[in-house]
């Protein structure tokens, strides 16, 4: 039989615990990566991953500004609280699911994820989500690097509606399981200067069959900015 792990989050230590009760976790992760169509039935074994096995580009480094700080620790503090659940997120999607078969060679692997195809710190997408399994929303806390450039100094429309798609894909699939992008229609309301934090928030507005009905928004840090209104629809892959 084969033997799965699910890589789950580093550095949280404190609520190790907590999370080991909760069924939602290690299942919304295993959903995230593999068509359903390839879902085992076995039992899943949970597992914290060793810092050399796999980087997870959500946690804090040098280039995160203040705000990017101020927030991550504060969806941090509410993880804490049992409210939210801080998602990992690593270069590729065969990275946040391994299959251990006995005998058999990991194989390379090549592919990465479009917003996480830069090594450097800071350059491109700089961000960490959050899901509220209880509200089925998430949030994501977004710095746009230098390499994401539209307008002269402003963040490029494309980056803009790439990080929407990664946030309204996250919140469907960790409520719904696997799902697509059918539709994504966006309203650009106020640009984002290159090396601000934004907040990128997703919810789940309805679910029909195998349709998701969501709608996102992006804010400044105090919310008193809109910069970008959107709705969005996925399908449940079968």
């Amino acid at each position: 039989m084969f033997r799965c792990s699910v890589r789950l989050i580093r550095g949280l230590t404190p609520v190790t615990a907590w999370l080991q009760e909760q069924p939602v976790l290690p299942n919304l992760l295993y959903r995230m990566c593999v068509p359903a169509t390839y879902l085992p039935t076995r039992d899943l074994t949970v597992t914290w991953p060793r810092a050399e096995e796999c980087k997870d580009y959500s946690l804090p480094n040098s280039s995160w500004s203040q705000n990017m700080m101020d927030l991550y620790n504060k969806y941090m503090e509410l993880s804490r609280h049992g409210t939210w659940i801080r998602l990992p997120s690593y270069r590729a999607r065969v990275d946040h699911l391994i299959e251990q078969c006995p005998g058999s060679v990991k194989h390379q692997v090549t592919t990465r994820l479009f917003s996480r195809n830069l090594d450097v710190e800071g350059l491109g997408f700089e961000y960490a989500m959050f899901y509220n399994q209880a509200e089925q929303r998430t949030v994501c806390i977004f710095q746009a690097g230098p390499y994401l450039e539209g307008p002269p100094g402003l963040t490029h429309g494309g980056a803009v509606a790439t990080i929407i798609d990664f946030t309204a894909g996250t919140c469907a699939i960790c409520a719904a399981g696997m799902a697509r992008t059918a539709n994504l229609n966006i309203n650009y309301r106020n640009p984002i200067t290159l090396g601000s934090t934004v907040v990128v928030k997703s919810r789940v507005d309805k679910i029909e069959g195998r349709k998701i009905f969501l709608s996102a928004e992006i804010q400044n840090v105090d919310g008193q900015v809109l910069h970008t209104e959107a709705t969005a629809l996925f399908i449940q892959v079968k």
